[in-house]
């Protein structure tokens, strides 16, 4: 069966049941439909219950093959539920990008799938489209006060603020934009300029929006946003001095109530935020983490891509916002991606290959190495096996494991649901229960260090890099930052996801631009030849999707 048949052959509980189980008032629930509702956020930010433990589910460095992260994560909050410890999901929402792209739908597989899919795949509750219409207003504000007289002498050869669409579109990594026009006073303005557009989840509307506390919070984030530069007084420009501050928090406002759905084994999910995490910091909502937290003893949630992006960022990025780190982490691991990292083509992944696992397990541990060395933190591995994998691949990769005191647990969530994460449950559960309540956060680098260093403490201890390189106009652009007094926000680097370093088989990390998001609260630097707007593969995950006549959709996965 595939990932659609299976969704479909499970009855889904109406949500007002799966808000129950949370002991979620009715009055509190806003439905969206029958299975999916937003939870009044008022109403979570008032409960005085104690937080329950954190798990962060990660991995290490993605393949073509997919390793099946979210899977994973949402059957080990089905393991820990079926042993009746109270779990909560905390995840991402899905990009339309990608689900019409090369990767196609993220909301797991299998057995271990959080529903309805296709709805979270698409509109879901509209939260993206209102974070695109907010940034977008925000840009076409931008220009109509540089129309009308442009009393901020705005230097138009630095525009950083960029319009953004959820969706692939290689078309708008280089736009011309604009007109030669004649305001109303008879005095001609020549708009035309060269700019982009970015995939809304890598725009920094996203990120203000994932990483705000509460509506107070993102009206202020929002406020901050940096859209311009002026010759005027040699100073920047922000959302709030051309007034577009309160109405992009009135398009936010209601999409800004985290999102609630279940899995298919009826564990209550918050689906809510989705920033990219090669381009972004790649976690869900502050809020939804929170309401996790409170209302569950576990919270199960998950970071983008491999350890050197969304757990780096989860954990120097937003963990300072939260105030705490995760109490057990989970990296996942397949079979494939080891073969895949110790040379071996996609084509041949299904073939056993021990020497080609062996290989591949330097890539692992430098992951496992990152959590446990750097940011002090017990760390189990999840071997997500696939139909391919024979039982000596699996026993070579538990017997290294365990010769490095790694805690290891094979599992087959995609096939089983939460009962094929038993093992993992009873691992992460007692991993956790270890951590002292009140226990010191580690992290790469400090606030109080500047830009340079802390790109050069990521580069020695996350992407194990030999060497860092800093292109002339990047580090133009941090001295600038620098004087600003934007050098002791936290880094997000932008970067490629196929590799530990900014490209496959390099060994060192080159900074070729920096950018400030004033509203997220960091310093984005672009790594390699990363950009913001991905485009379409030859044969996009679109092709294959369609409706059949009785208006069910078919081919996402």
């Amino acid at each position: 069966m595939t990932d659609q048949e299976i969704a479909h052959s499970v009855m889904m509980e109406p949500i007002a049941k799966i808000a129950e189980k949370l002991e979620i008032p009715g009055s509190e629930v806003i439905p969206y439909g029958h299975y999916m509702a937003k939870i009044n956020l008022n109403y979570l930010q008032k409960l005085q219950k104690q937080d329950g433990k954190l798990i962060l589910v990660t991995a290490m460095t993605p393949t073509p093959a997919g390793e099946g992260k979210t899977t994973v994560s949402i059957g080990l909050a089905d393991a820990l539920n079926q042993q009746h410890k109270n779990t909560v999901l905390a995840l991402r929402e899905p990009s339309m990008g990608p689900v019409f792209g090369l990767k196609g739908g993220a909301a797991g597989g299998g057995r271990a799938q959080i529903v309805p899919m296709e709805n979270i795949n698409l509109h879901f509750t509209g939260d993206i489209h209102a974070i695109g219409a907010a940034n977008n207003l925000l840009a076409a504000m931008t220009d109509n006060t540089i129309y009308f007289d442009d009393p901020f002498q705005f230097d138009r050869s630095q525009m950083p603020f960029k319009r953004c669409i959820d969706m692939n579109d290689r078309q708008l990594r280089s736009t011309t934009e604009g007109s030669r026009v004649a305001a109303k006073s008879g005095v001609v303005h020549d708009s035309i300029r060269t700019d982009s557009w970015c995939i809304t989840t890598a725009s920094e509307t996203m990120a203000a929006f994932c990483l705000a506390k509460d509506l107070h919070d993102l009206k202020k984030r929002l406020a901050r946003i940096i859209v311009g530069w002026s010759r005027k007084k040699n100073a920047y420009i922000t959302a709030d001095d051309i007034g577009a501050t309160g109405a992009m928090t009135a398009i936010l406002r209601d999409a800004f109530n985290p999102n609630l759905v279940q899995t298919l084994e009826h564990t209550p999910a918050f689906v809510h935020g989705g920033p990219f995490a090669n381009i972004a910091h790649g976690c869900n909502s502050i809020v939804a983490t929170q309401a996790a937290l409170k209302l569950g003893d576990y919270c199960v949630t998950e970071a983008g891509f491999g350890s050197d992006l969304g757990a780096e960022k989860f954990l120097d990025i937003k963990c300072r916002e939260l105030g705490r780190q995760p109490d057990a982490v989970v990296m996942v691991a397949t079979i494939r991606a080891l073969k895949y990292h110790g040379g071996v083509a996609k084509a041949d992944l299904d073939k056993a290959n021990l020497d080609a696992c062996q290989k591949g397990l330097t890539n692992l541990f430098a992951h496992v190495e990152n959590m446990r060395q750097v940011y002090q933190l017990p760390c189990v591995v999840a071997i997500n096996k696939f139909a391919s994998d024979t039982p000596a691949e699996i026993k070579l990769v538990e017997e290294a494991c365990q010769a490095k005191d790694i805690p290891v647990c094979p599992i087959d969530v995609w096939a089983k649901g939460g009962a094929g994460a038993l093992n993992l449950a009873d691992k992460v559960a007692e991993l956790a229960n270890q951590q002292p309540e009140q226990k010191q956060n580690h992290y790469a680098y400090k606030l109080t260090d500047t830009i340079e260093q802390k790109l050069q403490k990521l580069t020695d201890k996350i992407y194990h890099a030999k060497k860092l390189e800093i292109t002339d106009e990047a580090r133009q652009k941090i001295n600038q930052l620098e004087k600003l007094g934007c050098g002791k926000l936290p880094i997000c680097v932008a970067k490629t996801q196929n590799s530990l370093t900014d490209a496959p088989g390099s060994n060192k990390i080159t900074i070729r631009d920096v950018s400030i998001s004033a509203g997220a609260g960091f310093v984005v630097a672009y790594a390699g030849k990363i950009n913001t707007m991905p485009g379409l593969p030859r044969h996009p995950a679109a092709l294959d999707i369609d409706v059949d006549d009785d208006g069910n959709i078919t081919g996402i996965f």
